[in-house]
């Protein structure tokens, strides 16, 4: 068989990869929604007055950056059920690739959000919970109403950023045998004898540039929709 580039395959290989493609959005929504509440404990964590829990929280962060993300997939892949068999004498060897890989992307979004929750929450003027307090709101309500719309408003880039680094930090994933929209492409490589690589991995990128451009597009106007009803608030 001749290895040659033929743009008439990029067009075959699109319809075989797409129905994979939901399996990737599930894992990345999956690890984005983990990801920020296991993030919010930490960002509490990271701003509370007892060094006990800061420590925890920083030291929890650091391991996270120092560590990259092949590596960390290994450590959940082949670390959980080791350990949960040494230790406690449970059999995970059974359990689905997939859930290994949303532990994975989960814990390292954790990280990142907890930085994004922080700074946002910082970069809010206090003295505007103080006056809410002062005429008559709940802390509770002050929160809710003054802080958290702002702060929100303040984290959606960086939200948005860590959401397409999941989206493509998770194609590693098919190092470890999931199957995805790249492990797909990899199988369809494979079934052809190593011929067409070229137009299956450029039919890949096109689905990640698109979704990589949708993503940053939406949260954009996502930012600037919170920025208007900010400015319409104190304008009022």
């Amino acid at each position: 068989m001749e290895k040659y580039f033929d743009i008439n395959y990029l067009w075959t290989a699109l319809p075989q990869l797409l129905p994979y493609l939901w399996i990737t959005l599930f894992v990345a929504a999956l690890a984005v929604i983990f990801g920020s509440l296991l993030g919010l404990v930490i960002a509490v964590f990271k701003l509370s007055k007892n060094r006990f829990l800061r420590f925890l929280a920083n030291s929890y962060i650091t391991i996270m950056r120092c560590t990259p993300s092949i590596v960390l997939l290994f450590l959940v892949y082949y670390g959980i059920p080791a350990f949960a068999d040494y230790f406690f004498g449970i059999y995970l060897q059974d359990v689905h690739t997939g859930v290994f890989v949303v532990i994975t992307f989960s814990l390292q979004f954790a990280a990142m959000m907890a930085e994004v929750i922080r700074s946002a929450y910082l970069a809010v003027d206090k003295g505007q919970y103080e006056a809410a307090v002062s005429v008559g709101l709940t802390p509770f309500q002050a929160m809710r109403r003054i802080l958290f719309p702002q702060a929100v408003v303040i984290a959606l880039p960086n939200f948005g950023n860590g959401l397409i680094s999941v989206l493509q930090e998770g194609a590693l994933a098919y190092t470890i045998g999931f199957i995805d929209i790249v492990g797909k492409a990899n199988l369809i490589i494979a079934n052809n004898y190593n011929t067409h690589a070229l137009e299956i991995y450029i039919a890949l990128a096109v689905f990640y540039w698109v979704l990589s451009i949708a993503i940053e597009k939406f949260f954009t106007k996502l930012e600037k929709v919170f920025s208007k009803g900010q400015r319409s608030l104190k304008t009022s």
